[in-house]
């Protein structure tokens, strides 16, 4: 190598990039990703959750499972089958919009 090309090669040499740290900027971004997958995770089971409990407060609110031979009892099989409205997403809306219990008239005063 001449002593020209020597002195280009050294002019240049700076503005090359720096990808020794690049493997750790993929390291963060895979570690981000995973956090945001696993959170998303948590938000589908808790709106699952939500639907099921929604689902089965409305059906006991509407006295959908009473027990035809106990008067005054709970049928629990009914618990676990029933659709107490027509789609599962009424149940996630409702549980999301209210977020305190209807009370009776009487408890109101």
């Amino acid at each position: 190598m001449s002593d020209v090309e020597g002195k280009i090669l050294k002019m240049y040499d700076k503005s090359k990039p720096e990808d020794e740290d690049l493997a750790d900027t993929k390291y963060y971004l895979h570690w981000l990703w995973g956090v945001v997958a696993v959170l998303v995770g948590m938000v589908f089971w808790l709106c699952i959750a939500l639907v099921n409990a929604e689902n089965q407060r409305y059906a006991l609110l509407t006295n959908k499972c009473a027990d035809p031979v106990f008067k005054g009892e709970v049928d629990r099989q009914c618990l676990r089958i029933v659709s107490s409205r027509d789609h599962w997403w009424e149940h996630l809306w409702y549980g999301v919009t209210h977020l305190r219990a209807e009370q009776p008239e009487a408890r109101r005063r």
